[in-house]
């Protein structure tokens, strides 16, 4: 990519004209008039931490990206294809085994026979209970379902690995692939290195499969099933009682059902004189010295994702500058075609302080302060690893927390740090509970419409 033109200002006032953005080797139009059949399915914007900045000196300035999907995505949806890769060792048998089938079911009463489903079970190895195929005939598939037996120990790392398989046997340009682990221990059985497991979901992430993980009860490796879901880019779900098994599958389905962008990146070029410090609660990877990329989650109907980066300016003379130019890269659901938009960010430096005191953002202030919580979430969990925790100090974290969060408007997150409050209160574990709110706040997921 070659280095952002430090002087260029591009005006801000779009309106509902046509643009073309080209990113690398794509080119697009955007920005077209609502309703119109060929708007784009996200949007991309960014909001600085200031306006300003002070010339002549150094500086440090988030920025706050937002993704928005457009309106037409919600009435459009990709093919699933889906594997259910199911324990069934020991400490399954009775209600979770059988409220796990219950789950099943009502995956398979909601996807239709465009869609592709396998089921693969693990114990002491991995069985494929029903190969890739169209649904079809729902019965059949559920019959399959209901004579899965308990066995032994738990094998997580062959029951993805067979999973991993039924789901790139049956992919293709148009589907969308991904895996749903369910495990209630730690590997007892064939491969149980940490690292191993984690790098075997990273590699099929480059593949285009992704992993959601769901732990049920007391006894799962919390740092490992978040591990599999954040190195996959998918969900993670801490599941305290059988009967709520249900609940989180109908939960993940309907993101999946709501899916308009995959495989969605966002890589910022910067001119020479300045550097990205941190992107906060994400890793980032450098594609040349002055241009840097992350992934993001598949974004679905009615919710914006959000990622704040933070920049190092060196001291810069007068006048209005480009300080970065970001462009966003994603596969559409309709077409399945790579597409994306871009965004220029124009600071103005100048001398005046009280000007720079005046450019604060509020809402960028206030996501800053969601994310510092999230660290302080994050070293309470660390602590925690070592000595106990003091449920009342986590619970005022996590009050403060939603608190921030609805003033900032993210009901879909603040609803589940409700959640989590009150499944602690009820004695549920403190650690998987916590570990399961630090990772949804990372994604940066915030709901914007009921549906």
């Amino acid at each position: 990519m070659n280095d952002p033109e430090p002087t260029r200002i591009i005006p801000s006032g779009l309106g509902s004209s046509s643009r073309t953005v080209d990113i690398g080797q794509l080119t697009r139009t955007v920005n077209v008039s609502p309703g119109s059949v060929l708007a784009p399915a996200l949007s991309l914007d960014c909001e600085p931490g200031n306006r300003y900045s002070l010339a002549g000196a150094p500086d440090s300035l988030p920025l706050l990206f937002t993704v928005r999907p457009s309106a037409y995505g919600a009435a459009v949806r990709m093919p699933l294809n889906i594997c259910i890769c199911l324990d069934r060792s020991g400490s399954m048998e009775g209600e979770p085994l059988e409220y796990a089938k219950i789950a099943c079911d009502y995956v398979v009463d909601l996807l239709e026979p465009s869609d592709t489903l396998a089921i693969v079970t693990f114990s002491e190895q991995a069985d494929i209970v029903m190969p890739a195929r169209r649904v079809v005939n729902k019965e059949v598939i559920k019959d399959y379902v209901h004579r899965i037996l308990v066995g032994n120990t738990t094998n997580i790392y062959d029951g993805l690995t067979a999973s991993a398989q039924q789901v790139l046997s049956a992919k293709n340009a148009g589907t969308l692939n991904r895996i749903l682990l369910l495990t209630d221990g730690e590997p007892t059985a064939g491969t149980k290195d940490f690292s191993t497991i984690i790098r075997f979901v990273s590699e099929q992430k480059q593949r285009g499969v992704t992993v959601t993980a769901l732990g049920f009860g007391p006894d799962y490796n919390e740092e490992l099933v978040a591990g599999i879901a954040r190195r996959s880019g998918g969900n993670y779900y801490y599941i305290a009682r059988p009967e709520l098994l249900p609940e989180m599958f109908r939960r993940e389905l309907d993101g999946l059902l709501r899916t308009v962008a995959r495989n969605v990146t966002l890589r910022v070029a910067l001119p020479r004189d300045v550097t990205v410090s941190q992107v906060l609660g994400k890793d980032f990877r450098s594609i040349d010295v002055r241009t840097v990329e992350i992934d993001l989650p598949d974004v679905e109907a009615g919710t914006d994702i959000t990622s704040i980066w933070e920049l190092n300016i060196a001291p810069h003379r007068i006048g209005t500058f480009r300080i970065a130019r970001a462009d966003l890269a994603y596969d559409e659901s309709i077409s399945g075609r790579r597409t994306g938009g871009a965004v220029d960010v124009p600071i103005e430096f100048t001398q005046d302080p009280q000007l720079v005191a005046s450019g604060v953002s509020k809402r960028v202030q206030d996501e800053l302060a969601i994310s510092k919580l999230t660290r302080d979430l994050d070293r309470t969990l660390m602590s925690g690893r070592t000595q106990a925790m003091d449920t009342q100090t986590v619970l005022g974290d996590l009050r403060r927390t939603q608190t921030l969060l609805l003033q900032s408007g993210k009901t879909l997150i603040a609803g589940q740090i409700h959640e989590a409050m009150t499944g602690i209160r009820n004695g549920e574990s403190v650690e998987k509970t916590l570990m399961g709110t630090i990772y949804q706040l990372e994604l940066g997921k915030n709901s914007t419409s009921s549906g």
